[in-house]
């Protein structure tokens, strides 16, 4: 199952990928119906395809690039559902812990084929663009947490509450700058202010905050290249800015806890594609967002997100061990902590000292250590190990 939950992650980064692709290149409306197109499973390419396609669409008009743009967008996403029905049947054949997660991945699915189907027929509408991208995240978001989930377990004690939390809500933060960049780019914001740090001119007084962010959008026969006025779209990108200053404060103050904590990879990773980010931005705004750029832009907020349900994965799957030992048992694994002594014995909930020791040390330095009445505290190395009764273990 980890390979097919691998290759089921590799195409929905692809699916996304493509999908910026043809939205970046306008290509949304490449075919006029769904899930073919002109009313094949395959763009037109020869000439009969193009009669018939003319003849059955007399009023669209036929751009073979962007109908292959939308089409092989279509082909991955349909692999991609392919694999997460594969995915599912062997959760429902073999692992049963799997199984509520699959069957999100499956609900999942149907949303997102509904949205695709509807981004064409109500012809690019803003809030059915945005959620399909959120979908397309959503999902690989499950994908990546079931792959970490069918992975080893962090041999590492839980971190600060402050640390997971404050990790919790940047991962949020995070989704929320997405979700507000794909409104920017749903309503075709993007080059509605070409000057930094904010925008052009009074940008303040022309706010318009009610039109740039009424979801239901004006009624229009057709949303490609959109139907906002000026304000409105100086509004959304001066937001998606604000966002990004906010965005970028949250997650340096989380990299800097991960530095203090001693997770230097984890910080300088997260630090690393912050950076990368804000100069694709910056690069966005000064080159009047080129194709490539975009498309970096938004791969890289993708990956952003993934590091991020990484990390939260880790500091929210450590353990945690509390026993009754001696203050030598204590000395031996290497912990230190708030306890008070009664006949030599402890009650302590152990915190890292010096040093990060895993399970298997921590269960080597309390073997062979006697409390005074003849008692040997015995800690769980695993699930399918029952702890002593005055123990706790969570993996």
């Amino acid at each position: 199952m980890k390979t097919l939950t691998r290759i089921a992650i590799a195409l929905a980064l692809m699916v996304i990928a493509l999908g910026a692709y043809t939205r970046l290149t306008d290509a949304g409306l490449g075919c006029p119906d769904w899930p073919g197109c002109y009313g094949a499973l395959v763009a037109p390419y020869t000439d009969q395809h193009l009669a018939h396609a003319e003849q059955a669409f007399p009023g669209a008009k036929i751009e073979l690039h962007k109908a292959w743009n939308e089409m092989v967008h279509r082909y991955f996403a349909g692999a991609l559902a392919l694999c997460i029905g594969l995915l599912a049947a062997l959760a429902f054949w073999r692992l049963k812990a799997q199984r509520p997660w699959v069957v999100a991945l499956l609900g999942l699915l149907l949303f997102q084929a509904t949205l695709g189907m509807l981004t064409v027929t109500l012809n690019l509408r803003p809030l059915v663009v945005t959620g399909h991208l959120l979908g397309g995240m959503a999902t690989l978001a499950l994908l990546w947490w079931l792959a970490l989930r069918l992975g080893p377990a962090p041999a590492r004690p839980r971190a600060p509450v402050y640390l997971r939390w404050l990790a919790v809500v940047a991962a949020l933060v995070v989704v929320g700058q997405i979700a507000l960049g794909g409104w920017t780019a749903a309503n075709y914001a993007s080059l509605a202010c070409t000057q930094l740090p904010v925008c052009e001119g009074d940008w303040w007084s022309r706010l318009h905050p009610e039109a740039a962010f009424n979801l239901l959008s004006p009624p229009a026969d057709n949303y490609q290249y959109g139907v906002l006025g000026y304000e409105a779209r100086m509004t959304i990108h001066v937001a998606h800015r604000f966002g990004a200053m906010v965005t970028s404060a949250l997650l340096i103050l989380l990299a800097s806890g991960l530095w203090r904590r001693g997770q230097k990879a984890m910080a300088l990773g997260l630090a690393a594609l912050l950076g990368v980010q804000l100069c694709l931005g910056l690069a966005n705004v000064v080159l009047s967002v080129p194709l490539a750029v975009a498309l970096a832009h938004n791969l890289v907020a993708l990956l952003l997100f993934l590091l991020l349900l990484t990390l939260n994965h880790g500091l929210w799957s450590g353990y945690e061990v509390t026993e009754p030992v001696g203050r030598r048992a204590l000395a031996l694994a290497g912990f230190s902590g708030h306890h008070q002594t009664s006949g030599g014995d402890a009650a302590v909930t152990y915190r890292p000292g010096g040093h990060d020791p895993g399970p298997r040390q921590l269960a080597k330095s309390l073997v062979g250590y006697q409390r005074p009445d003849g008692h040997r505290p015995g800690v769980s190395r695993g699930r399918r190990h029952q702890p002593h009764p005055r123990s706790t273990y969570r993996p």
